[in-house]
Parts: structure tokens; sequence; C-alpha cells
């Protein structure tokens, strides 16, 4: 009868243990990885190193030493492959690092071929190869897919900056604009481009900034956040207008830093700081694209030199371009290049054409024009990024729903700075067009 009892009891402290390891790994995932991932694995980077490493020819043979017979080899006296030598695995967030010491003459490009037998034989989700520096390859294995769950990022909040999901690696995917002021993001239809910039609004909606949106689609993306925006255009005439009048602004925000002695808004007195304006374009090729009329080319190539002007002169000034669109191709023209080249940050979800990944991301990394194409339809809102160190990672926005961004534009539209310039060149335009 006791043992029995004792079973009984065991097993429900095994059933007790199990509910709580799952509800720690859903609430908690890096602390169930400190406490049960990190050392299992541990374990199996040290034992199976050596026969993975021998395997996938990372190991290289030495030469048994010299005896009497010089450079000569005794006949049945084996070659003896030695691995290449690791650091201990290191913990991180919700996976580990080893870093590799080369042999002479090897190169990372074997251990990226060598990833895939790295993974099967730790049992991660993922292994990334990079190189710090020469003579050493960085191996970041990931536990478990981040990209899955990515609102369970966090990051503290500053002003111009935004948490919008989860990197890779498990941290936080952070846009700063203070630290890159600038950023083009690409994406199909359906890929997660516009889920990127309702979290983009949501975040920077209860913040001391102004936002105005150019959504030449009739404002079917961007009106629906009218309420926290300082001026929403939906044609590319009224875009020239308000982009007119915001270069026109920033020319005001100069003469201001120069009076003061200057050279940027963060280096005035709080009272006398212009407030930040952040503008996001929904869909460039609409602004850049004309129907051949003479008018329409006008309009086109205003936007393309206001757009550049405000890219090559308005990180000091407190104003930023997030730029957005389907398409990045310079098809659109030769101002889409000159523009690109001011944005700083990239954000390349699924396209449906290897051009934009390429002008997209190109210019920074060959490496993440080739995952970037291969994002599927399936991972909506999954990107390739760039960092502020100038590599790049596989991100996915965290999803906000249309009724959640609608409900932060409602909640803070009394924050909503007032730009008369902007409201003027608006005003001006309606009478015109009346």
């Amino acid at each position: 009868m006791t043992g029995a009892i004792v079973f009984a009891f065991a097993l429900a402290g095994l059933a007790w243990t199990l509910v709580l390891g799952d509800l720690l790994r859903r609430q908690r995932p890096a602390l169930h990885w400190y406490v049960t991932g990190y050392p299992a694995t541990t374990c199996r980077v040290l034992f199976t190193w050596r026969k993975v490493a021998m395997l996938n020819d990372l190991a290289v043979s030495r030469r048994p030493a010299r005896g009497l017979l010089g450079d000569l080899m005794v006949k049945g006296d084996p070659l003896r492959p030695v691995a290449p030598r690791i650091s201990f695995p290191r913990a991180t967030c919700l996976g580990l690092s080893v870093t590799v010491r080369l042999h002479a003459g090897q190169t990372p490009a074997t251990y990226m071929k060598a990833a895939d037998a790295l993974v099967h034989a730790w049992k991660v989700h993922a292994v990334r190869v990079t190189s710090p520096e020469r003579g050493l390859v960085l191996l970041t294995a990931t536990a478990s897919d981040p990209l899955e769950r990515p609102g369970l990022a966090t990051a503290p909040a500053s002003l111009l900056s935004a948490l919008i999901g989860a990197l890779e690696s498990g941290g936080a995917w952070v846009m700063d604009l203070r630290l890159v002021p600038h950023w083009l993001i690409a994406g199909a239809t359906r890929s997660g481009k516009s889920t990127l910039l309702a979290r983009l609004i949501t975040q920077l909606a209860p913040q001391p900034v102004a936002l105005v949106g150019i959504d030449c689609k009739g404002g079917m993306e961007l009106g629906l956040f009218a309420g926290r925006l300082s001026a929403l255009t939906t044609c590319r005439r009224e875009a020239v207008a308000v982009l007119s009048a915001l270069v026109v602004d920033m020319q005001d925000r100069m003469r201001l830093c120069r009076s003061a002695g200057v050279r940027s808004i963060w280096e005035l007195p709080e009272k006398l700081r212009p407030v930040p304006v952040v503008v996001i374009v929904d869909e460039l090729a609409e602004l850049y694209l004309s129907d051949g009329r003479r008018d329409s080319r006008a309009e086109a190539e205003q936007c393309s030199t206001l757009l550049l002007r405000l890219a090559q002169l308005g990180a000091a000034l407190g104003m930023h371009l997030v730029v957005a669109g389907q398409r990045v191709g310079s098809d659109l023209g030769p101002g889409v290049t000159a523009l690109r080249a001011q944005l700083g940050g990239r954000i390349c979800h699924r396209v449906n054409d290897p051009g934009t990944a390429e002008m997209t991301l190109g210019d920074l990394n060959k490496d993440a024009v080739t995952v970037a194409q291969s994002i599927t339809a399936e991972e909506r809102g999954v990107a390739v990024c760039t960092g502020p160190d100038g590599g790049w990672s596989r991100a996915r926005s965290h999803l906000t729903t249309t009724e959640e961004a609608v409900t932060a534009a409602r909640r803070y539209s009394a924050l909503t700075p007032d730009m008369p310039a902007v409201t003027r060149a608006l005003t001006a335009l309606e009478g015109d067009t009346k």
C-alpha cells in the first residue's frame, strides 16, 4: 500500500513538473532554455564536434612525427585527423555561440556548407556562420525559432525608437530613427509590409513626434491612422504640396541651428527644439511612375527631387523618411537609385522579383539577397533587415491588427502636433482645385 502511494505521488510530481516546464517554455522561453536546454545542447556540442568535423571535411590530417627517414612515411602508419579547436559554448538568449579557430588554409565557406550537419548533430533550429576576425569563425546556434512568437521581444522605450518585432537571434528588432534616420521597406502584397507600417505607427503614436502619411493609393492604408497623422496625402499632387512645405520647414530649421551655433536640432535647448517629423510613404512607385503627360512627369520629378532633399539633409534636422514599396527598381527612374543610397536602413520581405531584393540589399550584402529570396509566402512578416553595425539578420514583425493600430491612433490623437505650413499647403491646394 505504501509503495502504491509513493508511486502515485511520483507520477503526480512528474506530471506537475511537465506542466510547469511547458508553462515555463511558453511564457519564459529564455529562462527555460538556460535551465534545461543549454546544458544538454552544450554536451552535444562538445561530444559530437570531433566526429562532425571529420565527416564534413573540417578536420585536417596531421602527418606523423619525423623519424630517421625524414619526410618518408612508413606504410601502415595512419594520418591523424585533427579537428579545429573550439571554445566552450557560451549561452545566448535562446541559443549558444561557439568560436572556432581555423586551420591554416581553411575559409569560413567550408563551415557554411557544414551548417546543416551542425543543426542535426546539435539538435537546434539553425546555425549561422560568421567570421568576426581573420582566422576565427563564430557558430551561432538558435535552439528554437524565435520568429514564431515575435511579440515576446522587449526593449526599452526611447524617442523615435520603435519595437518592431524579434530577430532570429531572439533579441528585439528595434527601428531606431535617431541611430538610422531613413529606412527603405520592400515587400510584395501580403508579405507583411503593411503590418510592419502599422506596428511602426502604433509605436510612434504615444511619442512627441509628427507623423506625415503619403499614401497615393487613395489613402486606403494610412488613412486608417488619420487621427494621429499631422497630414495625409492621397494623391501625388497633394504629396508635392506637402513635401514642398516640409522642405521649407527644413530650411527654417537650418536657419535656427545656424543662429544657435549648433549642427543639429538635438543640440538645441528643449524649448527651442522643433518637433521631430517622420514621413511615411506607402507605395513609392505611385510617386515615381507617370502616365506620359507633361504635368504627370513634372509631378514625378518634383516628388523625386523633394524626397531626395529630405533624405540628404533631414537627419540632423529631425526629419526622417520611411519609404515602402512592392517594387523598387531603376525602372522607376534615376531618382530611385539616388534615394536608395540615402536610406541606410533596409528591410526586405518576400518579393516577386530578384531585382527588388537586389535593389534593397545588394549594395550591402549579397548573402542577405539570397536569404531574402528564400522567404516563402507562408512566412508573412518575416524579413531580412540591416543592423546599425552594417550586418543583417532575419526578423519578424509583431502582428499588429488593424483594430489595434486604429485604436492606438485614436487614443493618442490629442498628441498630434500642428504643422501650420503643411496645413496651409493642403488648404491652398484645395482652394485651387475648387
